[in-house]
C-alpha cells in the first residue's frame, strides 16, 4: 500500500485559492480513476475535482466552505502498490458518532413534547372531538412531573398534554394566557374556547422550526460581490416609463413568421435598443478601475445576462452583442441561460462583460432599484409590462382614451462615473427606440 497526496491543481490564470463547495468522498470511502471527489468555487466558476488514482480516501482537506490554496493537500488517498507500510486508518470519531446518533433520534431535544409525544388518553370530557396526535405511540403517566412552560416564572407549572402543548405552539398561542375550564388541566377543549374569544390565532400559519444554512460557494460570492457593490459605489437610480405597444406587436409579428428561428422574447429587442442608443453615451458602456483611478469605456458591447440559478444569481455574458442581429441574440440568450442553470457555463462566458441587463420577467415588478455588477458602472433593470389606459392622439389634432401596454425601465448607475442627466437621456434614447420599433430595424 502506499499513499497518494493530491494537491489542488492550478484550476485557471490568476487563481490564487479556491472554495470547498461540496464533497463527494468522505474518509474510508473507495474512489475509481476519474471519480468526482469535491466541487471547488474560484471566483469565475465552479470546476468538479477527479480522483487520478483509484483506492481509499484517508483524509480530505476540510470541511464545505473552506478555502484552500493552489498546491496544497486536497485528499490524501491510499492506493495498491509499494510503499513505506499501511497506514493506519483514523479511528471513527465514536463521540460524533454517539453526538449525531442521539440527535437524530431526538431531532429536538429541547422539546419534551417531541421526545415523548403523548401524555394521556383523550379526556371523554373534551368537546372539539379532534384525535390527540399521541396515538399509537408511548404514553407518559398522568401523574408525570409537568413540563415549565417558557415565558412563565420557574415556579408556575402548566398541565398540558404534549398533544396540546404542541398544537399550541403551531398556533403560535402562550399557554400562558389560557385557563384550564376544570382540574387546572389544559385540553384541546380550551384551545378552542381560546380560539373563539381572540380569532386572530386561528389565521395563524404553522410555526416552522428555526434552520440554520451555512453561507458557501456561490451565495458567498454573491453575497461578498454585492456588498463590495454597495460599499464602494455611490448609487442613484433613475425610472422611466415606455410605452411597448407597438413593441410587442412587432415581437409577435416577428414570431409569427419566425420559421424556425428561436422565438423572441422582449430582451432581445431591449438589447438592440441599448446597442443602438450606447454610442452616443460611452460613459454607460464602461468599467471603473476605482484602485488605479481609470474608466475604461468600451467600444463592444459585452452583455451581462443577469440569470436565476439554483445555486444563485449568475452572469453570463453575451460578447459583441451590438455585431448580433435579433434571432442571432436570441438564440444566445437562451443557449447562456442554459449553460449558467445546468452549471456548464465556462469561466469566460461568466466574465468581462461591460455592462448588465437584469430582468426578472413576469415577476418584474412596478420599478426596481438593480444594484451595479461592480466594476461596471451600470446596470439596467426592464420591469413587468402593464396594461392601462392612456391619452393618445386621435389622428385628427386631438385625443382618446385607449388601452396600452406600459412598462418601468429601471437604471441604475455609479455616479463617480455617470451624472443624472446623462443617465436620463440615455433611456430617454431607449424610449424612442422602443417606442418607435421601427427604428430598431433600420
Amino acid at each position: 500500500m502506499a499513499r497518494f497526496t493530491f494537491n489542488l491543481p492550478d484550476i485557471g490564470e490568476g487563481i490564487a485559492e479556491a472554495e470547498i463547495v461540496a464533497w463527494h468522498v468522505k474518509p474510508g470511502d473507495r474512489v475509481e480513476e476519474d471519480q468526482q471527489l469535491a466541487d471547488m468555487m474560484t471566483d469565475k466558476a465552479t470546476v468538479e475535482m477527479e480522483s487520478p488514482v483509484a483506492g481509499t480516501v484517508l483524509e480530505i482537506a476540510g470541511e464545505a466552505g473552506e478555502v484552500i490554496a493552489i498546491g496544497s493537500m486536497l485528499v490524501v488517498i491510499e492506493t495498491e502498490g509499494e510503499g513505506e507500510g499501511e497506514p493506519d486508518l483514523p479511528a471513527p470519531p465514536v463521540a460524533e458518532a454517539v453526538a449525531e446518533r442521539i440527535e437524530a433520534e431526538n431531532s429536538d431535544a429541547g422539546d419534551a413534547d417531541r421526545v415523548m409525544e403523548a401524555v394521556v388518553a383523550p379526556d371523554p370530557s373534551t368537546s372539539s372531538g379532534r384525535e390527540d396526535v399521541s396515538q399509537g405511540q408511548d404514553a407518559r403517566p398522568a401523574h408525570a412531573e409537568p413540563v415549565e412552560a417558557s415565558g412563565t416564572t420557574p415556579t408556575t407549572k402548566i398541565l398540558a398534554s404534549p398533544a396540546v402543548r404542541a398544537r399550541a405552539k403551531d398556533l403560535g398561542i402562550d399557554l400562558g394566557e389560557v385557563k384550564p375550564a376544570e382540574d387546572g388541566r389544559l385540553r384541546h377543549a380550551d384551545l378552542d374556547a381560546f380560539l373563539s374569544y381572540n380569532a386572530g390565532y386561528a389565521a395563524a400559519a404553522p410555526r416552522r422550526a428555526d434552520e440554520q444554512v451555512k453561507v458557501i460557494g456561490m451565495r458567498r460570492r454573491i453575497a461578498e460581490n454585492m456588498a463590495a457593490a454597495k460599499r464602494h459605489i455611490p448609487h442613484f437610480t433613475y425610472v422611466e416609463e415606455i410605452d411597448v405597444t407597438d413593441l410587442e406587436t412587432l415581437r409577435e409579428q416577428l414570431n409569427a413568421a419566425r420559421g424556425t428561428k428561436p422565438k423572441l422574447t422582449l430582451l432581445p429587442l431591449i438589447i438592440t435598443a441599448i446597442c443602438k442608443a450606447l454610442p452616443d453615451f460611452p460613459m454607460i458602456n464602461a468599467r471603473y478601475d476605482d484602485e488605479a483611478g481609470v474608466v475604461t469605456r468600451h467600444g463592444a458591447v459585452h452583455l451581462g445576462m443577469a440569470t436565476q440559478t439554483e445555486a444563485g444569481l449568475m452572469v453570463p455574458v453575451i460578447r459583441d452583442a451590438q455585431a448580433r442581429n435579433l434571432w442571432q441574440l436570441a438564440g444566445e440568450i437562451a443557449r447562456l441561460a442554459e449553460a449558467a442553470r445546468s452549471g456548464k457555463a465556462k469561466s469566460e462566458e461568466l466574465s468581462g462583460s461591460t455592462l448588465t441587463v437584469t430582468s426578472l420577467g413576469p415577476l418584474g415588478g412596478v420599478a426596481t432599484t438593480p444594484v451595479i455588477n461592480r466594476p461596471e458602472v451600470a446596470i439596467i433593470g426592464p420591469n413587468r409590462i402593464v396594461e392601462r389606459p392612456m391619452f393618445v392622439s386621435d389622428g385628427m389634432g386631438g385625443e382618446r382614451v385607449a388601452k396600452r401596454k406600459l412598462m418601468n425601465l429601471s437604471i441604475s448607475c455609479d455616479h463617480r462615473v455617470v451624472d443624472g442627466w446623462d443617465a436620463a437621456s440615455f433611456v430617454q434614447a431607449l424610449r424612442r427606440l422602443l417606442e418607435t420599433p421601427a427604428l430598431l430595424l433600420v
